[in-house]
């Protein structure tokens, strides 16, 4: 088999470990958001470097939910200064800051998502998260988690913090491909990350139906009436900063 074919293999095998061993806490996660929005309250995303996807992914997106509100500092992203992002995630008070400038509240929730779990910025905003009273959902590798030393200063990892953890089952190092000369290619993280959270929505979103509520949600503006669209885009603008 090709190491092409083989990453593809890999991916395989890690959503049939996701689906068996992950659903319940995949559906406890689904539970809470359903709960927040069902409230009025809002899901926030947050991740660092290449985690930062995530948060993307579930933001303004056809099929997903309006109340949703990524975290997006370009401080901790790749597009301007990549290698220096890397610096900025391991420094305590980061988090903290950052917080501030949204208008978070008692009810909402936040995922977390984070492959390593160790570096300050992401334990730090568990922390804040949970003192502003937000549920704190994380998605990271328990392997590479339970491997390495805490960055933070209280030396702490994210999944010794998050009120669910949802595991991604990937390997320590996330690239999953090895080549005997340069090492591994072939990371998981996203690619899985991806799945467990719009799994983790579809889940939310049916049991805000199963309770005759009906959830707020953008239709693809390629092939629906953008009206829909319009309308929550009025509604939450004013909110959500970035939409």
């Amino acid at each position: 088999m090709s190491k092409g074919l083989g990453y593809i293999s890999n991916i395989e095998k890690l959503i049939k470990e996701v689906k068996e061993t992950q659903a319940a806490a995949m559906k406890q996660s689904a539970e809470i958001i359903a709960e927040s929005l069902m409230s009025g309250g809002m899901i926030y995303a947050f991740g660092t470097g290449h985690s930062h996807m995530l948060a993307v992914e579930l933001f303004y997106r056809a099929g997903g939910l309006a109340r949703v509100y990524p975290i997006l500092d370009e401080g901790l992203m790749l597009h301007r200064a990549a290698a220096k992002s890397t610096s900025s995630e391991r420094m305590n008070g980061y988090a903290e800051a950052l917080l501030n400038d949204y208008p978070v509240k008692e009810g909402d929730v936040i995922i977390i998502a984070s492959n390593s779990g160790r570096n300050a910025v992401t334990i730090e905003m568990a922390i804040e998260a949970e003192k502003r009273g937000l549920k704190v959902l994380a998605v990271t590798s328990l392997k590479h988690s339970k491997s390495a030393a805490s960055r933070h200063s209280n030396g702490k990892r994210l999944f010794e913090l998050a009120d669910v953890v949802i595991d991604n089952c990937g390997c320590i190092g996330d690239a999953s491909i090895e080549f005997e000369k340069i090492g591994s290619v072939g990371p998981t993280s996203t690619v899985i990350g991806v799945l467990i959270l719009q799994s983790i929505i579809c889940e939310a979103v049916e049991i805000m139906l199963d309770k005759n509520v009906k959830p707020e949600i953008y239709i693809s503006s390629n092939v629906g009436d953008f009206d829909n669209n319009k309308e929550l885009i009025e509604k939450y603008s004013k909110l959500i900063k970035c939409l």
